[in-house]
């Protein structure tokens, strides 16, 4: 079925399960794992870690809030065990009128294969590029996935733990036609307890369902449109508002902690271990503070030569004295303050100046599918650029990338799935509910990330609708209360601050400008005259720092023009200069950072103006440049030397 199409109408004969009209999801993008933890972490409550240069991190465990519980990344201890459940699964779509068949006829109380005729899908990926199926790349509704998995004898007693990193929009989860679980929301992850469903030393099988569909009240929103008349019977299409292929699928510093268990009676012991593996203080009980002194702080690479993305490590170990029972978690964290002045934006105090990228979760084959050599390849490339920071452009980004942006100290502006909120009834209650719920999930799976410095509300939201006011300032609040320690934001479409109605509400001003491009398409000799009074406008009716988080143009591969002409390599190159000779004018004064619209092409929906995918990137999909890259590299490695040599 089309999930959420109930209240809308969309559907002649709409068909519910369970809570019914609910929302979207669609393929298995990222990991899929088991993990057996030697206790439960489930009423974990949060820690903070603060220090002389006020809030340097937040250290949480399990929960946020007393009513959410977010999940931990599994990592294995001594303790913990985690079994991946990657490879290829058995895969079938609904193709039914309404997608209700698999309901209908219960696909999920046998293996799939015995519904009716399967195909091997990869997890993860997305699966509209693995086949070559037309009607597979653009389905809309539930898609089916199941696997057979064991669980050995010596897990038996213990918690077990099925996780998924990603599956898009919503997700129905059973094990051994029992269901277990279901989650409204992409890019974000969840799970279950499943040891008291399972059978150890024997076989088991999953059973996922996983539907894309968006509605005006999803997160991202969109719509399903029944065409008539000369169409093929029960013809739809599944409209968008936003601009990418929807792809479906999976110095001293002190730490105050405050841990709650099942169990009253443990003995709760804390490390903090530094990057040469050394235990730099320890501290015990269920609440407790240590200090660790000379603390080293985690810097951008592009701010210091030596010692960049410093990372600590903090290790809680828990016994229970009534079972014997122990659990160990490692955590890595790093010590850094993030502010700002009405001009600047400051890490440990000192000016960072954003130049960077936005980026996609994109690859060829794989869609959205995680890819450990793709991740390796990107931030590669980003260095080899010298980015120091980009916006994960519209999503939150797999874990295992957020990992690589600590480890190798390139800043974040950690964005939620929030794009295409254009009209007024994507800005119901309903969608203010699941919106809220992707800012808990976010920070709750992020907060203890040295490399994001922001959170992104949204991109491109119709700002100049009375109605997202009270909106928005109910999302920043929640976000700010969760965490206080870090900047809100959002990427904003609207440049006149006369008509906006969300831009005040956010610490820091980000705005997308095509000066250009959608504007005044070919006449580069107009941004001198539009960029400057643009930005100034905003910074002096706001009074905070503007960034510009998008810009740039459409090209085409291998086309070249002299003089340059639009989509040609050299009108990209020659673009980007005449922006960046006014940013250079302005960065000493309140602009605070430049991201370049965008990393590499990537795929969108067919349409007339897209020659198959958005083609503003700097580097094609297969990751090899364009002309504008190295003018962009020789611009990012002298900042970086000015900014090395500044800093100390």
């Amino acid at each position: 079925m089309f999930r959420d199409v109930c209240s809308s109408g969309l559907l002649q004969n709409p068909v519910t399960l369970g809570n019914g009209c609910n929302t979207d999801i669609i393929e298995i993008d990222r990991r899929v794992c088991l993990e057996k933890k030697k206790m439960s972490q489930r009423n974990w409550k949060p820690a903070k870690v603060l220090g002389v240069c006020l809030p340097l991190l937040f250290i949480f465990f399990d929960a946020v809030q007393c009513d959410y519980f977010p999940t931990l990344y599994p990592r294995e201890s001594e303790t913990r065990e985690v079994k991946e459940l990657n490879g290829l699964w058995n895969f079938r779509a609904d193709m039914s009128v309404n997608r209700s068949q698999g309901f209908d006829e219960k696909w999920y109380m046998s293996r799939l294969e015995k519904t009716g005729p399967v195909i091997p899908m990869p997890v993860p990926s997305s699966y509209n590029d693995v086949t070559q199926d037309k009607s597979l790349r653009d389905f809309t509704g539930w898609v089916w996935y199941d696997k057979e998995f064991f669980l050995p004898l010596s897990w038996k007693g213990q918690r077990v733990v099925v996780r998924v990193d990603s599956a898009r929009y919503y997700a129905k989860m059973w094990i051994n036609s029992v269901f277990l679980v279901e989650h409204e929301m992409g890019h974000l992850p969840f799970e279950a307890e499943i040891q008291d469903i399972v059978k150890f030393g024997s076989v088991n099988y999953f059973t996922v369902a996983v539907d894309n569909t968006l509605t005006p009240t999803t997160l991202p929103p969109g719509e399903i449109v029944y065409k008539h008349g000369n169409y093929p019977p029960h013809f739809f299409i599944q409209s968008l508002n936003f601009g990418f292929f929807n792809y479906a699928g999976s110095y001293t510093g002190t730490v105050y902690w405050m841990i709650t268990t099942n169990s009253e009676k443990v003995k709760v012991q804390v490390e903090v271990v530094d990057a040469e593996s050394n235990t730099v203080v320890m501290g015990e009980g269920i609440q407790g503070q240590a200090t660790v002194s000379n603390v080293k702080l985690w810097w951008p690479y592009s701010m210091v030569k030596t010692g960049a993305a410093y990372m600590y490590v903090l290790k809680v170990t828990v016994k229970d004295s009534t079972s014997a029972s122990t659990d160990i978690y490692r955590q890595p964290f790093g010590f850094r303050t993030v502010n700002k002045t009405n001009t600047q934006l400051l890490i440990n105090n000192k000016p960072f100046y954003c130049h960077g990228v936005a980026k996609h979760e994109d690859y060829d084959l794989r869609g959205k599918g995680l890819d450990m050599v793709s991740v390796a390849k990107d931030f590669n490339i980003l260095k080899w650029l010298g980015v120091n920071c980009f916006r994960t452009s519209h999503y939150p980004y797999a874990e295992e990338i957020m990992d690589q942006a600590d480890q190798q100290g390139i800043v974040v502006i950690d964005e939620s799935p929030a794009i295409g909120l254009i009209y007024e009834n994507n800005y119901g209650n309903k969608t203010l509910t699941l919106h809220l719920q992707a800012m808990r999930e976010l920070v709750s799976r992020d907060k203890n990330r040295p490399a994001v410095i922001a959170w992104s509300l949204a991109n491109e939201p119709n700002s100049r609708l009375s109605i997202s006011g009270p909106y928005f300032q109910q999302v920043y609040n929640l976000t700010k209360s969760l965490d206080p320690s870090r900047l809100v934001t959002f990427a904003s479409s609207n440049s006149n601050p006369l008509s906006d109605h969300v831009m005040n509400i956010v610490d820091v001003v980000m705005v997308n400008i095509y000066f250009g491009w959608y504007q005044d398409t070919g006449y580069l000799q107009t941004i001198p005259y539009q960029v400057p009074p643009t930005l100034e406008g905003l910074f002096k009716h706001y009074n905070k720092p503007v960034m510009v988080s998008e810009y740039g143009a459409e090209t085409l591969t291998g086309l070249h023009t002299s003089p340059s002409f639009t989509f040609s390599e050299e009108y990209q190159k020659d673009l980007l200069i005449q922006y960046h000779q006014e940013y250079d004018k302005l960065r000493h004064e309140y602009l605070a950072g430049e991201m370049i619209w965008n990393f590499a092409d990537f795929l969108i929906d067919q349409k007339t103006n897209w020659a198959y995918g958005c083609n503003k990137g700097l580097f094609t999909r297969h990751r090899q440049p364009k002309m504008a890259a190295f003018t962009v590299r020789d611009r990012y490695l002298k900042m970086i030397n000015e900014t090395q040599k500044y800093q100390n």
